[in-house]
């Protein structure tokens, strides 16, 4: 929340995510793929070349478990219901339908995820903020009208840009190039 003067909301817990070793092998084989293909290219990459463009992002989401409260850090069995058990179990899911078809969303600021964030009218979906190692691999600027296509040459797309970075949001196309690392349980003022 980079434009407010005073917080616009209290973080009741930060949990580290255990993720498995299949899990993380699955990422470090993805970022293995981005940077075989990027040494391929006639224009290098160095980026990609060195670490697949390996970026920090936030992703907020939803979730109706009792997650963080009272010290509990136990995943719970409501998926799909509860988001973010479902993404730390079984990983990020491709959208074909709605304001995310165009991929997995990603922010650079964990305001622009917060606002970007979609939540039901439910009152027991309560919000958490996924803090994400990121595979961006090569980034595609598409236009603001929506022109121009993704094709076979890029792994992402850049989204709305902000005030504070040229890659606010950020869509990435395969689940495997995102891997949480950090819950951050909170709620608004």
């Amino acid at each position: 929340w980079l434009e407010k003067q005073t917080p616009v909301c209290q973080i009741d817990r930060i949990l580290k995510v255990q993720n498995t070793q299949r899990t993380i092998n699955k990422f470090e084989e993805y970022r293995d793929f981005i940077k075989s293909k990027a040494t391929k290219l006639p224009k290098k990459h160095p980026r990609c070349i060195a670490d697949g463009n390996e970026l920090l992002r936030f992703h907020c989401t939803t979730f109706r478990c009792s997650l963080g409260l009272s010290g509990s850090s136990n995943l719970c069995n409501c998926i799909p219901h509860c988001n973010v058990c479902a993404i730390i179990k079984s990983g990020f899911k491709l959208h074909s339908k709605g304001p995310t078809e165009k991929g997995i969303l990603t922010t650079a600021t964990s305001g622009r995820a917060h606002d970007r964030a979609e939540v039901g009218a439910e009152e027991n979906e309560r919000r958490a903020m996924l803090v994400c190692r990121v595979i961006a691999g090569r980034i595609k600027k598409i236009p603001e009208d929506g022109g121009g296509r993704l094709s076979e040459e890029y792994d992402s797309v850049v989204g709305a840009t902000g005030a504070y970075s040229n890659l606010d949001e950020l869509y990435v196309f395969n689940p495997k190039a995102i891997l949480p690392c950090f819950v951050v349980i909170y709620r608004g003022f």
